[in-house]
């Protein structure tokens, strides 16, 4: 039986949501997805817009916002079903949060870009409030990366004053936690979970320094995986055209081709 749909884009996007999740005539794998289940495709489908957008991939990118806003559609569509919200009031709730937090634009008021940011940030911690909450870390997602909950934790603290005023002081922390992490590694029986625990103060440490240069650590590191993988497959290029292979060439050989590529990088 085939299924009509409306004309309207986001009606017919509604629409579809519907039918697939029809308990009759829907898709099966559509059905029986709850909340819980559809929230690692939702993070799937955020890394593939980052990834289109550090391509600079324009073909694909309406794609794979397309997929994302999907995801908002799939939500809504399960918590209306069982009684709790729509897509309309998600909407909703998002325009009134924007023209809250906008009063420089949508109540004539003149703005600088700081004071735009303390307002933003006053009517985050408003909000926050109005939810009884009791710490300054209360619903910090749990699911976001490691790279970036640790960022957006010491934000959360920085705004108590829990925070360093200069540079000194972090990059003085991170080399004590570099300390920390070789005394740990040197010992005549190596402790793995206290080893882990090093490294893990340590990487919070450099977060915490590529958050007071106002560099998003996260994006830094995927830019770093892109251009390490990009240099590495010159590499294996530079093997093959010498009649190498790559895991029988040696360090010194893979090391001076690594040279060679980022010398033509700079070049």
């Amino acid at each position: 039986m085939s299924t009509s749909l409306p004309d309207a884009p986001i009606d017919r996007l509604l629409a579809i949501m519907a039918a697939l999740r029809h308990p009759e005539t829907g898709c099966p794998w559509d059905r029986k997805q709850t909340l819980a289940t559809i929230v690692p495709h939702t993070l799937e489908e955020a890394y593939e817009v980052a990834d289109a957008i550090e391509r600079s991939d324009l073909d694909e990118l309406p794609g794979e916002l397309g997929d994302l806003l999907f995801q908002v559609v799939f939500y809504a569509r399960i918590a209306e079903e069982a009684g709790q919200f729509d897509f309309l009031e998600v909407v909703n709730r998002l325009n009134a949060k924007l023209v809250q937090r906008h009063p420089h634009v949508f109540a004539g008021l003149d703005a600088d870009e700081v004071t735009i940011k303390a307002n933003w940030e006053a009517g985050k911690a408003q909000e926050r409030a109005e939810k009884a909450q009791h710490s300054a870390l209360d619903n910090v997602p749990l699911n976001l990366p490691a790279l970036s909950r640790s960022a957006k934790l010491q934000k959360r603290v920085a705004r108590v004053g829990f925070d360093w005023d200069s540079l000194g002081p972090v990059v003085d922390k991170i080399v004590e936690e570099i300390d920390e992490v070789m005394d740990e590694a040197h010992q005549a029986v190596q402790d793995q979970d206290r080893l882990e625990e090093e490294m893990g103060d340590l990487l919070f440490a450099v977060t915490n320094l590529s958050r007071h240069l106002k560099v998003d650590p996260e994006q830094a590191l995927r830019k770093a995986n892109t251009k390490f993988e990009r240099r590495f497959r010159q590499v294996e290029n530079l093997c093959a055209e010498s009649g190498l292979a790559v895991d029988s060439a040696g360090l010194e050989q893979l090391e001076a081709f690594w040279q060679q590529v980022k010398a033509g990088e700079k070049r």
